[in-house]
């Protein structure tokens, strides 16, 4: 590989890196000559095949040029950093290279702006090409669509990349124009649009004609970024839903805001990126996603925000008291799925075994049951014991932090003073 592609790699894979549609970045982890192995922050990250394989990626930027000046982006035009642009052809020999040696098994390539969004977006979209038609490349490709770009590169893109995404980045539309006056809500929702119709299409065309070229067969999802502006956790989340609902998204990612431009006024002035908050909306993420659980319930205008010290679901529990303990024996699925500790996979366990004799605290235990969070929330075919209800839902939130804490005084006293009072 020559020194000025491996440089060109080095400053575009380090531009690319605050993008998380696809996971993580790689690290930087270099061979003293004594190990095995060797990582480098080239691009290489990881993602997540529906069926659970891990999969390495290329992960790049055509150039990181662009006309844009995002206040929260690194790459906006009115930085003064290191900047380069590949041409077509070394993006599809680089992959082809990566490929070849076994480093990869796909691209994820993304871009700056440059010019304008049909320019960026018909280069991107000739990389694609090349690489299956001129290459003969069957590995993954995911393309992020450049928003503002035409109906008629993106359903080209659709043809050659496996997934595409268009990053919404802000909740909010005001928010959005305050830190990145060039984007609009339409310019990023038309194209979700466009790739969606082209989907549903494609799907019917294949039923008639089996050989039909797919159209983005993995799908499009997108970003959000979280702690950039105020937005609440609930605009985010109820943004993040509409998205599933109405653009058949696969994925939202939230990428927490990484400070990179401090002295942009408009920003927050954080030290770190809000990790913990991130965390929180993946969770709450899940939960309407698998859990048959509405937002409204995870948050809604008393409850805006997510609490950081627990996570969303056994916050739902403690804000909802009266809808436990919950009869193992007797409940039925989606009422078990709200249950702290019981995950999908074992609430149809649960549903499974009780036909053939009714569980108890060690049955729930061998099916995968965290029983440390669970036992305050449900009864079973044995002697009650003390729940939400007995115990008070603040009580039972202080009992479960500090067992992730060293307060195993604070909790021996609670349990002392909780002996004293008789249970019914």
């Amino acid at each position: 590989m020559k020194p000025e592609t491996i440089n060109k790699l080095k400053i575009s894979a380090n531009a690319a890196k605050y993008d998380v549609s696809c996971a993580s970045s790689g690290s930087n982890r270099p061979n003293s000559g004594k190990g095995l192995g060797n990582a480098s922050p080239w691009g290489i990250c990881h993602s997540f095949t529906e069926d659970g394989r891990c999969i390495s990626l290329l992960k790049l930027m055509l150039t990181n040029y662009c006309i844009y000046d995002c206040a929260y982006c690194v790459n906006r035009k009115s930085n003064d950093i290191q900047r380069t642009t590949f041409s077509v052809k070394e993006v599809v020999e680089l992959t082809i290279e990566f490929y070849r040696r076994n480093y990869i098994e796909g691209l994820f390539l993304s871009s700056g702006v440059i010019k304008n969004p049909d320019y960026t977006m018909e280069r991107m979209v000739s990389v694609a090409k090349d690489l299956r038609l001129k290459q003969n490349y069957n590995g993954y490709i995911h393309l992020k669509s450049i928003p503002g770009s035409s109906d008629e590169l993106q359903q080209q893109a659709g043809l050659y990349a496996d997934r595409l995404s268009v990053n919404i980045e802000i909740a909010s539309e005001s928010n959005l124009k305050m830190i990145a006056p060039d984007k609009s809500f339409a310019s990023i929702l038309n194209p979700m649009n466009t790739i969606k119709n082209k989907i549903i299409e494609n799907k019917e065309e294949r039923r008639k004609f089996r050989h039909a070229p797919r159209f983005s067969p993995a799908g499009q999802s997108t970003q959000l970024i979280v702690g950039a502006t105020p937005d609440s956790d609930q605009r985010i989340l109820n943004l993040a839903g509409n998205l599933y609902n109405s653009k058949n998204l696969k994925r939202v990612y939230y990428s927490g805001y990484v400070p990179v431009n401090n002295y942009d006024k408009r920003l927050p002035a954080l030290n770190e990126p809000p990790l913990k908050r991130e965390n929180r909306l993946y969770q709450a993420d899940w939960l309407f996603r698998f859990y048959h659980f509405s937002i409204n319930e995870i948050v809604n205008d008393d409850h805006p925000d997510l609490d950081l010290e627990i996570d969303p679901k056994l916050s739902y529990a403690l804000r909802n008291p009266w809808l436990f303990p919950v009869d193992i024996n007797k409940a039925n699925y989606e009422t078990i799925l709200r249950v702290p500790g019981i995950g999908v996979l074992s609430a149809k366990k649960i549903i499974l075994g009780r036909r053939y004799s009714k569980l108890n605290l060690s049955n729930l235990k061998k099916i995968g049951v965290v029983l440390k969070r669970a036992k305050y929330f449900i009864t079973c075919n044995e002697l009650k014991a003390p729940t939400i209800n007995e115990l008070l839902p603040e009580n039972v939130k202080k009992i479960l932090l500090s067992e992730n804490k060293p307060l195993k005084q604070f909790k021996k006293s609670f349990y002392k003073q909780l002996s004293l009072f008789p249970v019914n």
